[in-house]
């Protein structure tokens, strides 16, 4: 039991890869707030995680939103008395919009799930990781985070900054016992996909070539293993590293 009685928070944890993470977390010992907008779902997240013995609970939370951050992490140590892990997972794609056809409206919101979540979600947690000297921050990024030709200008710009803000703060606070890794996916078999409206022609041509080099699409189970490695204590010398897992995607 890699994680025994640690406490972790995952957000957007109600499918794909946040739920993968938190199931495979709580199967390796650990307490596991399942936080997600959807509350129906997530809680099909923290009913399978019981039926097989473990324990969870579930926090609604609009990542977008400040106060919901806040009371997420709140309401994991009024529950369980710490948190040990934070996984940054919640995320949406654009429409494969080249710069020239952003909406303002598009940007910030992209920017406030995928980027500004994650900032906050940190910044909550560091003042009770560094009264402990120890705890764990897991970001996941994007094989967009680390290529131009991976998906649109929004996300792509998202996802850089993501692992900009992994490398800051996992160097920031390596001398307090916190480590601030990031998973960087190639394609995974999720449904994020379903957060995208009306496809940009232009942009989707353009990077064709980039998403026709993929040689398979991963499984959220396999994502979650990576994140189980980073949250252990076998991980205990890597930080401020991005980890890629997208089977050789990136390698061309």
């Amino acid at each position: 039991m890699r994680l025994q009685d640690k406490v972790a928070v995952i957000t957007g944890a109600a499918s794909g890869m946040g739920k993968a993470i938190a199931i495979l977390y709580a199967k390796e010992g650990a307490k596991v707030v399942v936080s997600d907008i959807n509350p129906e779902a997530a809680n099909g997240t923290v009913d399978e995680i019981k039926a097989a013995g473990g324990d969870a609970i579930m926090v609604k939370t609009n990542v977008a939103v400040e106060e919901d951050i806040q009371n997420l992490i709140d309401t994991a140590i009024t529950t369980y008395g710490t948190v040990d892990i934070l996984v940054n997972n919640a995320g949406i794609m654009d429409n494969f919009e080249p710069a020239g056809d952003i909406k303002d409206d598009q940007w910030e919101r992209i920017f406030a799930i995928n980027t500004t979540s994650v900032m906050r979600a940190t910044r909550k947690v560091l003042p009770l990781f560094l009264d402990k000297k120890k705890g764990v921050i897991i970001n996941i990024a994007s094989a967009g985070g680390l290529f131009g030709a991976r998906a649109g200008a929004a996300y792509t710009a998202t996802k850089h900054a993501v692992v900009g803000f992994t490398k800051n703060t996992g160097f920031m606070y390596a001398k307090e016992g916190i480590r601030c890794n990031a998973i960087a996916p190639g394609g995974v078999e999720t449904n994020i996909g379903s957060t995208m409206t009306h496809i940009n022609e232009f942009g989707m041509g353009r990077i064709q070539a980039g998403l026709a080099l993929n040689p398979r699409n991963g499984k959220p189970d396999e994502i979650a293993k990576v994140a189980l490695f980073l949250a252990s204590d076998e991980a205990s010398f890597v930080n401020a590293s991005v980890i890629t897992a997208d089977g050789g995607w990136t390698a061309y």
